[in-house]
């Protein structure tokens, strides 16, 4: 038995280390050949060892014979039985790169490749830009004139920005654009969105998925030249167009298509172009577009390009008063006014010199959309997301500081305590994701995968950061007007978690279908040797493969139970006394993630595209291992100030315990109930590990909301702030300055009410207690400095019955 556990341990060992095949087939042999000489077993029985070891051996390690005996057999079922891959699938897979996703999926991450990287840092010039022309725009807009009285940014606002060069801000300078970098991005659109959910979304969508991005990666240098100065200097405001009624989430099947043909253009006849008919809509800045970029698919009956009839999805640049394009109509997105509308062409006549990238990218289109829809995903939409996190944790937090029923502040009461400590977690973890994602970006990857989990993950948690602010808000945030800074951000909810690809869509079926094949270590490269057209060495590719993913699986199930039995305390990672065990607990879910990957991909197969309600808990247990990884990053790029460590701790812990559920999840759902039950036994063999986190540490989240401190100042950092006594959130501001000023003089009439040397409370015992001496005069004139401060806070507008006029008194 002591022997048979000596083999086990070898085993158990090699699986844990990953050693390759023949290395951990030389220790068994080594063990065995120990238990030869040592063993007091009978010889018969060693000799019996000796065969089955030769005979599981000897097949694994001689290639020749492995593929005869179990690889081209297996090869032949797997390739009656996988799916083929589409164009457009292909096209997605093969679009931008794989990142930090493939070391959560490896099961083993290696956190060396993360510290490496460089620190989310704007430079001089970028820094400059924020603090004066980004700070001066968001001093020139009034979101309620805005969203309420003109449905636009003013004339002056427009042309600032135009000016200033809001819309070339990822554009190369050697075109006259500012060619900042990604994180610069980020920070100037959260800027602009915590001041104006439509302005900000008015400057992100020329600088992310739009004509800009197209032409800088694919366009001809003729294209360049010609269409980046214009871009740069606001002299053509673009959009883009690839939604239409009939295609949302399935942009594939759009029905907008371009035929090959002779046509004149420009007062120029016989000219080999296409003509086009399409209809688009809820396409921002179409109705003051002069330049439209457009997906469709093309065709070319009379083979004027190639022997190919069917080219596939395409992509134009179309001059808006180019005969048979019709423009100027508006949609109202959720009671914002960023401009949006629907583009239309009827016999829509071109040159082929319109096609972004010329005739080389004919039918390219699909690939090109996948390659450039990253900075949407990964700068634009968690910039506002993000915006929205911050503006809680510092209004809302204040507002709760300032506002008080029953003689005591709100934010102390544990009701609202508790929505404010998800305000300020999730706010905490929606800056480390964005900030992280921007640093792959600047760093040359264009991370797909991570992208969507962050556009996804960062607007969902927008969504409870709003909704819990409204919570406490109460009255205040659902009354419209001037003073309310929460209405239109509450409104702008849906436009995020809709736009970029819909976050149902994103969770269930882009971040795990693409990131299952592109970051799987083996999945696609046995996918890739079953289609391949050479099948002899599809062969040879199917088996190494093969034969690495089964000790791919081999190593996470040893290596999840035996984290399970030990909560990984053992595993050798960076972080320090406070932030090692999540890094520890990391490596653990990662490993088990590994395995119910391979799980549902092996119980499922190919339905698993179907099964979108498993695919979309692996999604969120993938994203959440990212939502860890960023916290952990930012906490230490930040400076690993211990003051922020509550924030930190939540964030890790209610992530955890979102990757816990979505495992049970599956767990629970898979066909055979069986192999749940058994992966519950290897990777939770104790117990439930992960806990919500606890109502102490909340408390402690919740109260860094409620007072000015250097971690609310880093949690806030980066959105528009003001003092100004008449501006929507500046009047919280200034409120919550006195409100801490006369802390200590509340404390005292509280204590002189308490001695019974006072016969009223809070505002009503200020003149009592001025006249009794209790405080000076200048004391009192404090309170009651901060008392008006508090009424015009917590005030909300009052309009007249005709006209809907202001009227708050």
């Amino acid at each position: 038995m002591i022997w048979a556990g000596f083999l086990i341990f070898i085993l158990f060992i090699a699986a844990y280390m990953r050693l390759p095949l023949l290395i951990w087939s030389l220790a068994l042999t080594a063990g065995l050949l120990v238990l030869h000489l040592f063993a007091d077993i009978d010889l018969s029985q060693k000799y019996l060892l000796w065969i089955i070891l030769a005979v599981i051996l000897i097949p694994l390690n001689f290639k020749p014979l492995r593929l005869n005996i179990f690889s081209r057999a297996i090869y032949r079922v797997m390739k009656k039985l996988m799916p083929t891959i589409s164009q457009t699938e292909q096209e997605a897979l093969d679009a931008g790169d794989v990142w930090w996703e493939a070391e959560l999926f490896s099961g083993k991450p290696d956190f060396g490749f993360l510290q490496n990287l460089p620190k989310a840092k704007l430079t001089d010039e970028e820094q400059a830009f924020i603090d004066g022309p980004v700070e001066e725009f968001c001093e020139m807009l009034d979101d309620w004139q805005i969203t309420h009285v003109d449905y636009d940014l003013t004339p002056e606002a427009w042309q600032f920005a135009k000016d200033n060069g809001f819309f070339s801000l990822i554009i190369p300078k050697r075109y006259g654009g500012l060619d900042y970098s990604a994180y610069c991005h980020s920070q100037v659109v959260m800027k602009i969105g915590s001041r104006s959910g439509s302005a900000g979304v008015t400057v992100m969508v020329p600088n992310s998925l739009g004509p800009g991005k197209l032409l800088m990666t694919y366009g001809t240098e003729e294209q360049k030249d010609y269409y980046l100065p214009r871009l740069a200097k606001g002299i053509e405001i673009p959009c883009f167009g690839l939604t239409g009624p009939d295609a949302g989430s399935d942009a594939g099947a759009m029905p907008d298509t371009g035929v090959v043909c002779y046509g004149s253009y420009e007062g120029k006849e016989n000219i080999l172009g296409i003509r086009l008919n399409f209809a688009k809509r809820y396409i921002t800045l179409a109705p003051i577009a002069t330049i439209l970029g457009i997906a469709f698919k093309l065709y070319d009956p009379e083979h004027l390009l190639s022997e190919k009839e069917d080219c596939g999805i395409t992509l134009a640049l179309i001059k808006r008063d180019t005969e048979g394009v019709e423009v100027g109509k508006r949609h109202f997105p959720a009671n914002h006014s960023f401009m949006n509308g629907p583009v239309r062409g009827k016999d829509v006549f071109i040159p082929l010199e319109s096609i972004i990238g010329g005739v080389d990218y004919v039918g390219k289109g699909w690939a090109m959309l996948m390659e450039c829809l990253g900075d949407g995903r990964a700068i634009s939409l968690p910039a506002l997301g993000t915006a929205a996190g911050k503006m809680g944790a510092k209004y809302t937090g204040a507002y709760s500081r300032i506002r008080q029923q029953f003689h005591t502040p709100i934010g102390h009461f544990e009701g609202v305590e508790e929505a404010l400590t998800e305000i300020a977690g999730q706010a905490y973890a929606m800056d480390a994701s964005r900030s992280l994602v921007a640093i792959a970006l600047d760093t040359g990857a264009v991370p797909s995968v991570i992208s969507a989990i962050v556009k996804y993950q960062v607007m969902e948690r927008m969504r409870e950061v709003i909704n819990h602010s409204m919570d406490i808000h109460g009255g205040h945030g659902i009354c419209m007007g001037p003073r309310n800074h929460l209405g239109r951000p509450y409104q702008l909810i849906p436009v995020g978690i809709t736009v970029e690809g819909a976050n149902i869509l994103t969770r269930t079926m882009i971040v795990f279908g693409q990131g299952a094949m592109r970051s799987h270590p083996y999945l696609l490269k046995e996918v890739k040797a079953v289609h391949s057209e050479d099948q002899k060495q599809g062969v040879k590719d199917f088996d190494n493969a093969l034969f690495a993913h089964l000790g791919f699986i081999i190593s996470n199930v040893v290596r999840s139970f035996w984290f399970g039995i030990s909560y990984a305390k053992l595993v050798t990672t960076p972080g320090d006394k406070n932030t090692q065990h999540y890094y520890q607990q990391l490596v653990k879910m990662s490993s088990a993630f590994a395995f119910m990957a391979d799980i549902c991909v092996g119980v499922l197969g190919g339905s698993l595209k179907r099964r979108e309600k498993i695919s979309g808990r692996l999604a969120d247990a993938l994203a959440n291992m990212y939502v860890i990884s960023a916290v952990l990053k930012h906490y230490e790029d930040q400076g690993s100030h211990k003051e922020d460590l509550p924030l930190v701790q939540w964030a890790c812990e209610d992530a955890l315990f979102n990757v816990q559920t979505a495992l049970k999840g599956i767990m629970k759902n898979l066909p055979v109930p069986f192999i749940g039950r058994v992966c519950n036994f290897i990777i939770f063999p104790l117990t439930k590990p992960y806990q919500r986190p606890s109502d102490a540490l909340g408390h402690k989240v919740a109260r860094l909301t409620l007072t000015p401190s250097d971690t609310l100042n880093r949690l806030s950092d980066g959105i528009y702030q003001s003092d100004d006594e008449d501006n929507s959130v500046g009047r919280i501001n200034h409120a919550l300055d006195l409100v801490i000023k006369t802390d200590e003089l509340q404390h005292k009439l509280r204590d002189a009410y308490k001695q019974n040397r006072l016969d009223n409370r809070d505002r009503n015992a200020y003149d009592e207690a001025r006249d009794k001496k209790i405080i000076t005069e200048s004391e009192y004139n404090l309170l009651m400095e901060a008392e008006r401060a508090i009424q015009n806070a917590i005030k909300v507008d009052e309009f007249s019955f005709s006209g809907w006029k202001i009227e708050t008194p």
